[in-house]
């Protein structure tokens, strides 16, 4: 009589287990295969951004303050004031400098012009005391004239040629002095005029204005406090130009190229805003090789640690505009390697805008006017290149 083999609950659960098992691995494999293979992601990421430091390029006490921490300000806005009461009187001194470097100019133009004249007239003087000389010496064989009067006509010759000497000599040195140039282009007056360019330089450098577009952050300075020039006053963050570096483990970046594209989420969004960013730099080394003390490797006691390397992402500035972002927020961070045609160094630039140069502050065409002006008031009609020498 056949008896029914009561089924084994061990064994169809471990039947189950293993069917469990070869699908999860399946499941791994194809979704290896087909997706996580071709992405890396990271949370170690954070958001990073340029921190331009407002300075002073003069000292000075400061009368006004225009701005506080958490503020946004446009390039160009007055952020400070310094009391301009100094570089006033030191641009007025520079004035009268100018006016009398031209003056003094001037006047070597018009002594080289008299010294002219008297060479002319000496040279007329010794022309008739030679005439005359040898008027006496035809007459001495006569015995017209005595030998003292003879002499006294040789005197007088050698006299007036002397005379000549020493006044053709004054105009050699006058000529060195303003040969070649005129009372515009004399060194003088341009070196008058560079130190009026320069007092008015620090007379407008009293006004202290944002360089970039940004957001105040990390103001020291205060109303009446008197600052040294160079000295860090606060700081200026251009929210606009922010990106994230990424610090991907070592064994993650051998697929990273340049121009990969980048989806990126914010802790302080959350799933709900998603950035689109692109890869455009990764670090020349890992962030303890550039650490204040760098680890020692060749120690004794050495442990392995996997290192990580930043990848810098550029944002979409759109994106941006509609969700800024801070410096040294978290973010997450996966980038598609599908496409690895792309270079491992950057070759071009890696800001998402080109950067905005600051407009120096050294050509001012008022300054240039007023100069002209200074020139023109005291140089009179001697603005003339000298005659050549006689």
């Amino acid at each position: 009589m056949n008896q029914t083999v009561p089924p084994n609950p061990r064994r169809a659960r471990l039947i189950a287990l293993a069917l469990l098992v070869i699908v999860a691995v399946g499941a791994y494999a194809a979704y290896w295969s087909l997706h996580a293979r071709y992405f890396v992601e990271t949370d170690d990421a954070y958001v990073a951004g340029d921190l331009v430091q407002i300075t002073s390029d003069v000292a000075g006490t400061v009368v006004a303050l225009n701005v506080d921490d958490t503020q946004h300000v446009e390039r160009g806005q007055t952020l400070l004031q310094l009391d301009p009461a100094d570089a006033n009187v030191a641009l007025a001194a520079a004035e009268a400098e100018l006016a009398r470097s031209v003056r003094q100019v001037r006047g070597a133009f018009s002594q080289a012009d008299g010294i002219r004249a008297q060479i002319r007239e000496r040279e007329i003087a010794l022309a008739a005391a030679r005439a005359d000389l040898k008027r006496r010496i035809d007459a001495a064989s006569d015995g017209g004239v005595s030998a003292e009067e003879l002499q006294h006509a040789r005197d007088q010759v050698a006299q007036l040629g002397a005379a000549l000497a020493v006044s053709q000599e004054q105009l050699v040195t006058t000529q060195a002095q303003i040969a070649d140039t005129d009372i515009d282009t004399h060194p003088q007056v341009l070196a008058a005029a560079a130190r009026l360019r320069e007092a008015a330089l620090a007379l407008k450098r009293t006004r202290i204005v944002a360089p970039v577009s940004g957001t105040v952050a990390r103001r020291s300075v205060q109303i009446g406090a008197r600052i040294a020039a160079g000295a860090p006053l606060m700081a200026v963050v251009p929210l606009d130009q922010a990106w994230v570096d990424a610090n991907f483990k070592e064994v993650q970046l051998a697929d990273i190229r340049i121009g990969q594209p980048v989806k990126l989420q914010a802790d302080l969004y959350g799933s709900r805003v998603e950035y689109d960013g692109r890869v455009v730099g990764l670090g020349a080394g890992s962030g303890s090789a550039f650490a204040l003390l760098p680890a020692q490797n060749a120690s004794g006691n050495w442990i392995k640690i996997v290192q990580r390397v930043p990848v810098r992402i550029a944002l979409d500035p759109e994106a941006l505009q509609r969700n800024p972002l801070r410096i040294g927020l978290s973010m997450k961070a996966e980038i598609d390697l599908h496409d690895t045609s792309g270079s491992r160094v950057a070759s071009n630039t890696v800001r998402a805008l080109p950067p905005r140069t600051i407009t120096a502050d050294g050509n001012d065409a008022d300054v240039d006017a007023r100069i002209a002006r200074i020139i023109a008031a005291h140089r009179g009609g001697a603005a003339r290149a000298p005659h050549a020498a006689p």
